[in-house]
């Protein structure tokens, strides 16, 4: 069986070890780094080369927002799923933007984590529960002037493609999303193409944000 090689950032030993001892107890991972900051954590990916990592938001000397950026910089085709005890929608938004998977917070269950991994890895963007309520709760103002006819209209989008955008803000992958509509792999690729050029946004992380953003994932 081939390993997933998962790097653990954290400027505290005591929670990198324990995460150490925990997901090593599932068959298919393999810790194969740890790192205190951002930037030893772009040291130990140009030695390692991790498939992905857990990353910290506040360390010192690098946290984990710039670490992001510079690691995705250089190794765009690394993961990394943001694991945090800290709630903060600011940091969660900058994560996302440089291009983080995900955010995890540190008192999730450990099978949750380990899912999150898995999920991470198919493409699928994660985010705990509270931190999607957390961002709808900090864009209220902007949800309630916004009707889903009116985004709509606003940005030229089908039915179609906001079945899809509302896929993909549950986490599914192309192909799950596909099987739910009855479409192609291939068509949902080409619909979610045409969907970011139509908003003029990057990735699915940062569709994603935009579905929670307008109210979309809970229509």
């Amino acid at each position: 069986m081939e390993k997933i090689k998962v790097m653990l950032v954290d400027d505290e030993k005591l929670i990198r070890t324990g995460l150490k001892i925990i997901l090593q107890t599932y068959e298919d991972i393999e810790i194969t780094a740890l790192a205190s900051n951002g930037e030893e954590a772009l040291m130990a990916c140009r030695q390692y080369e991790p498939d992905i990592i857990l990353m910290d938001i506040r360390m010192p000397k690098c946290d984990g927002v710039l670490g992001t950026k510079l690691i995705k910089n250089e190794f765009n085709r690394v993961k990394i799923l943001i694991l945090t005890t800290f709630n903060d929608v600011e940091y969660i938004h900058e994560a996302l933007t440089y291009g983080a998977s995900g955010y995890l917070l540190k008192d999730s269950d450990y099978d949750l984590i380990y899912e999150g991994i898995k999920a991470c890895l198919k493409g699928n963007v994660v985010i705990h529960p509270e931190v999607v309520l957390k961002i709808i709760s900090e864009n209220a103002n902007y949800n309630n002037k916004n009707s889903l006819e009116e985004i709509k209209i606003n940005f030229n989008l089908s039915n179609k493609e906001i079945s899809i955008i509302k896929e993909i803000a549950k986490g599914l992958s192309n192909k799950e999303i596909g099987d739910k509509l009855f479409l192609t792999e291939g068509t949902i690729k080409n619909n979610i193409s045409t969907i970011l050029s139509k908003l003029n946004l990057r990735d699915r992380t940062q569709l994603t944000i935009f579905a929670f953003k307008n109210n979309i994932a809970e229509e």
